[in-house]
C-alpha cells in the first residue's frame, strides 16, 4: 500500500504557517531569542520562543483561551493548517499526536499558586494530561475516529507518523493526521540545563565547539492518505511516506550508545521498509541537537550505513530550537518542503570540524533535485526513529 501526504501544518519561532517557515528557511532566518513568556525560569535563557501569548494564539483560532494549554493551542493551529479541504469520513480518520510537556505551561504556574493557598485556577489541572491536546485537535476538526497520544521524548512526533502509517497499511484507517506539539516550560528549560546540555549561546550542531541545545516550541503535522482515499477526496499529493523505523539503544536514560546501535537500526529498518538502497537517499535531515553525545553517534551512524558516497546532511534545529516532541513533525514538514522545492538546508553556524570524523554537514543552501529524504528523530531513553519521504 502506498501512503501519500496531502497536507502540511507548522508553527514555530520561525513561522505561523508552512509558507512562513519556507520563507525563513530560504532566508536562513532563525527564531532564537531571549525567552520572555515562561515564568519561574532560574536564569535568563535563549530559545525558539513564539512571540504570541496564549490569549493571542486563542484569538488566531477564534476560541476562548480558558481551558487550553499552550501546547494544545500550538497543536490546533498546525493541525488545522494540515487538514485538507476535502477529507474522508471523520470516523475513518485517525489523530495521532506526540507530546512530552502536555499542559505543563499552565500547571507549573498553578503549582506555585497552590502552595500559597490560591485555588482559583485549579481547573487548569484538566489541561495537564498529554492526551488533552489530542482531544482538542479532534474536537476542533470534527474527527470522530481513532485518537491516541504518544510520549517518547524527542521521537514522539516521528513515532506518531509511523504508527499512523502502520494503521493505514493494516486497513484500520483511510487517513491520519499525525505529528507532535510541545510548548516551552520552566520544567523543560531548567531540566535540560540541569543536565548540562543547554547552550547559553546559539547552538552549533556538528561543530567541534558545540556545547548543547537551545530549546524551542511549536507543532508540526502531516496529513496521510491511502490511494483509495485520494481517489475519493481528490486532494493533491505533496510527497509519499515510504519508510519508517524505530529501535532502542537500551544503553542509557539520556545518552545514546557510542556504537550508535539504535540509530543505525532505525535508519536501516526505514530503508528496508522503503525498499531502497543507501545511495538513493538525496538528503538527511539530521536530529542534530548540538549535544556532544547526539552529534557523535549520529555521525557514526551515517558513516557506518553509507560506506560509499555520503548524502548531504544538516540539522534544522538552529532555526527553531529543539522543539522536543514536536521536532519530528516539524522536520517531516521540512523534509517534504525539501522535496517540493529542491532544497538542501544549510547547517547554520558550523565552522569547526568535529574530531574523529571526516564528515561535515552542508554549510550553504543548495538547490538540486531531491527525490528521497531521510529524517531522524532520536529521543531520551534511546528511543530512535527514522522516516523516509519520497517525491
Amino acid at each position: 500500500m502506498k501512503i501519500y501526504i496531502t497536507g502540511l501544518g507548522a508553527v514555530s519561532a520561525i513561522g505561523m504557517s508552512v509558507a512562513e517557515h519556507l520563507k525563513s528557511l530560504l532566508e536562513e532566518k532563525h527564531g532564537i531569542s531571549k525567552i520572555e513568556l515562561v515564568r519561574e525560569l532560574k536564569t535568563p535563557y535563549t530559545g525558539g520562543e513564539i512571540k504570541f501569548s496564549n490569549a493571542q494564539l486563542a484569538d488566531l483560532l477564534e476560541v476562548s483561551e480558558n481551558g487550553y494549554s499552550r501546547t494544545a493551542l500550538l497543536a490546533m493551529i498546525a493541525a488545522r493548517e494540515a487538514f485538507p479541504v476535502t477529507a474522508p469520513p471523520s470516523d475513518r480518520i485517525g489523530v495521532i499526536n506526540g507530546t512530552s510537556v502536555g499542559g505543563m505551561d499552565l500547571t507549573e504556574n498553578f503549582y506555585e499558586e497552590y502552595l500559597h493557598g490560591n485555588l482559583a485556577n485549579a481547573s487548569v489541572i484538566l489541561s495537564h494530561e498529554c492526551g488533552t491536546s489530542t482531544e482538542n485537535i479532534a474536537r476542533l476538526l470534527g474527527i470522530n475516529g481513532y485518537k491516541t497520544t504518544l510520549s517518547t521524548a524527542c521521537s514522539s512526533a516521528a513515532n506518531a507518523i509511523m504508527l499512523g502509517a502502520r494503521l493505514m497499511k493494516a486497513g484500520k484507517l483511510d487517513a491520519v493526521l499525525a505529528g507532535g506539539t510541545d510548548a516551552l516550560s520552566a520544567f523543560t528549560v531548567n531540566g535540560f540545563n540541569s543536565l548540562g546540555i543547554y547552550d547559553s549561546e546559539l547552538s552549533r550542531p556538528f561543530d567541534n565547539t558545540r556545547k548543547g541545545l537551545n530549546l524551542g516550541e511549536g507543532a508540526g503535522f502531516i496529513f496521510l492518505e491511502t490511494e483509495e482515499s485520494i481517489k475519493k477526496t481528490g486532494n493533491p499529493v505533496l510527497a509519499k511516506l515510504i519508510g519508517w523505523g524505530n529501535a532502542n539503544d537500551a544503553f542509557h536514560q539520556t545518552a545514546s550508545s557510542p556504537e550508535a546501535t539504535g540509530a543505525k537500526l532505525a535508519m536501516q529498518s526505514a530503508m528496508n521498509i522503503a525498499g531502497i538502497l543507501p545511495e538513493e537517499i538525496d538528503y538527511i535531515n539530521a536530529h542534530g541537537t548540538g549535544t556532544e553525545n547526539n552529534d557523535n553517534t549520529e555521525v557514526k551512524a551515517i558513516s557506518d550505513l553509507f560506506p560509499g558516497k555520503k548524502p548531504p546532511f544538516s540539522s534544522t534545529k538552529q532555526y527553531t530550537g529543539h522543539t522536543l516532541a514536536a521536532a519530528g513533525g516539524l522536520e517531516a514538514v521540512f523534509s517534504v518542503l525539501s522535496i517540493q522545492h529542491g532544497i538542501i538546508y544549510p547547517n547554520m553556524r558550523w565552522k569547526n570540524q568535529m574530531e574523529n570524523t571526516p564528515l561535515t554537514p552542508s554549510q550553504t543552501l543548495e538547490r538540486k533535485e531531491i527525490r528521497c529524504v531521510l529524517s531522524n528523530s532520536f529521543g531520551f531513553g534511546g528511543n530512535n526513529s527514522t522516516l523516509i519521504f519520497r517525491k
